[in-house]
């Protein structure tokens, strides 16, 4: 079972927190025997950017003076990937699974690694978007999902990173669906300078509701992640 759960908008720090507090004890768990839940989180945060672990200090265009004016955040974190962006508009997912238990579709019984993983969190994030009429597509060497990936106007729409310990995964992925597009020009999203980023309601030429992406979003993520 893959319980979906929805904290809405949630400063940053205290969603790391809770998500940290979630993952040791999952990982508690399963030294102890027990096969912990596997909980798909969604939810928002106010202005924040986040680099992660081999991220460059560089790809951040603004003073501490200048993100304090603009009413920003920025955390360096434990997932892997450069800096991105959360903010209102923005459905940010952190799924907290045990891979262990949890299959890919063309193999029951054998338990997804991850890389397979992250493939299908960029597969669930594509099937969303073609409910829009949407293409979103994978660049290779780079993790996210992207629209027309191989022309000069490539741009992101969903950025990925994670962590794993055990099996046990954290962070995740976050969509742009209503997303305030000017916060990225403050950084170098996710390390790319010849790259631009875009939303959901940009590439329709209206907003979506939010709420609306987001029971796709657990939909497919109960028909992608096959349980053991």
């Amino acid at each position: 079972m893959i319980n979906c759960i929805d904290w809405g908008m949630v400063p940053y720090a205290e969603a790391w927190e809770r998500q940290h507090r979630l993952f040791d004890e999952k990982i508690r768990q399963k030294q102890e025997g027990l096969r912990p839940a596997n909980d798909f989180i969604l939810c928002q945060h106010p202005h924040v950017y986040t680099i992660g672990r081999h991220g460059k200090d560089e790809n951040m265009l603004l003073s501490p003076e200048r993100l304090q004016q603009i009413g920003a955040e920025w955390f360096h974190i434990d997932r892997g990937g450069d800096i991105t962006y959360h903010g209102p508009g923005q459905t940010v997912g952190y799924p907290v699974f045990d891979l262990e238990q949890l299959s890919p579709l063309s193999s029951v019984g054998r338990h997804l690694g991850l890389k397979e993983y992250i493939f299908l969190l960029e597969q669930m994030i594509i099937n969303v978007l073609a409910e829009y009429g949407v293409r979103g597509e994978r660049l290779q060497g780079a993790t996210g999902v992207w629209i027309e990936p191989a022309s000069a106007q490539a741009r992101k729409i969903c950025a990925i990173g994670v962590r794993a310990s055990r099996y046990v995964t954290m962070h995740g992925f976050a969509l742009n669906v209503n997303t305030d597009l000017k916060y990225f020009s403050y950084i170098n999203p996710c390390g790319f300078v010849d790259k631009g980023v875009t939303s959901l309601a940009r590439e329709l030429g209206h907003e979506v509701p939010i709420e609306e992406v987001n029971r796709l979003l657990q939909t497919e993520a109960r028909r992608l992640f096959c349980l053991l």
